[in-house]
């Protein structure tokens, strides 16, 4: 079985940056049963760096596998998720935003763009980079050079470029966390941060133990479904049930792992929302 790790070339990595403090990132990711390092990356932002086996040991390119991830993560938490993603051949980003599609550009390896203007537009738009009218002309201007052909600036580039730009809310990753570089040394430079923590694939032990105190009607803020305390949280849940469902069908048809596993999370996102509304009663 050939696997992106053995192709030529520098080895695929990912970066997720997500809008958010570390506390309210480490309860949803959890739930994505993927090794990762979490750190903060910045005033407001988390950085999740995974450790890259469905790509590394797979057929699961780190593109697919990332926007399933992103999407996931946007879905089941109220704030944006960012993904960086590079391999031999090429290197891009993907917006995920709520419920809205996707948003992402590609360079290839070259630096040559592969990707629409207008998806530097939204991507702006929804990154709040059009917050403040004096700056929105800046902001599009450099984002725009990203799309246009330079000779002398690889996919790599481009993506710490992109990164350059994201200063402007607040976006500042720990040195040596950058665009490029393989899985091995990101996760060895992220585990060294002072606020480091690992993320293990054990949501379910952890909601086992909350379900008692749920069921006895004691006051608790499961970790595991940060977005409960808020009045709609069981028609989102129903939502994300809606949509996990033909995502994860989809996926199956598509052979994508990174798919399925954003339907299957959307799905027990979701109907573990309903239970626990069911559950606990509200006031």
């Amino acid at each position: 079985m050939s696997s992106e790790a053995s192709r030529p070339g520098p080895a695929p990595g990912a970066l997720l940056l997500c809008r958010s403090e570390p506390d309210s990132v480490a309860s949803v990711a959890q739930l994505l049963c993927e090794r990762m390092l979490l750190t903060r990356s910045g005033e407001g932002w988390s950085v999740l760096v995974p450790e890259g086996k469905p790509w590394l040991h797979g057929e699961e390119p780190v593109d697919r596998v990332l926007t399933g991830w992103a999407t996931a993560l946007a879905v089941g938490a109220p704030w944006p998720v960012l993904a960086l993603w590079w391999d031999a051949d090429r290197a891009g980003y993907t917006l995920a935003s709520g419920f809205r599609r996707p948003v992402g550009y590609v360079w290839l390896a070259n630096g040559t763009p592969a990707g629409e203007d207008e998806a530097m537009r939204t991507f702006a738009t929804r990154l709040g980079l059009d917050l403040q009218p004096r700056d929105l002309l800046d902001h599009l201007d450099r984002l725009e050079r990203l799309t246009k052909p330079d000779p002398g600036t690889d996919a790599r580039a481009r993506l710490r470029g992109l990164l350059a730009v994201l200063t402007r809310v607040g976006v500042a990753l720990p040195a040596g966390l950058a665009p490029g570089e393989p899985a091995d040394r990101l996760r060895e430079v992220a585990r060294v941060q002072p606020d480091a923590r690992p993320i293990e694939p054990a949501a379910r032990r952890a909601m086992t133990r909350a379900e008692p105190d749920a069921v006895e009607g004691s006051p608790v803020t499961t970790p595991w479904l940060p977005w409960t305390s808020n009045p709609g949280f069981r028609a989102l849940a129903l939502a994300q049930v809606a949509v996990g469902l033909p995502l994860a069908a989809w996926g199956v048809r598509r052979h994508s792992g990174g798919w399925i596993t954003a339907g299957a999370l959307l799905v027990a996102h979701g109907a573990l929302g309903l239970a626990y509304g069911l559950a606990v009663p509200r006031d």
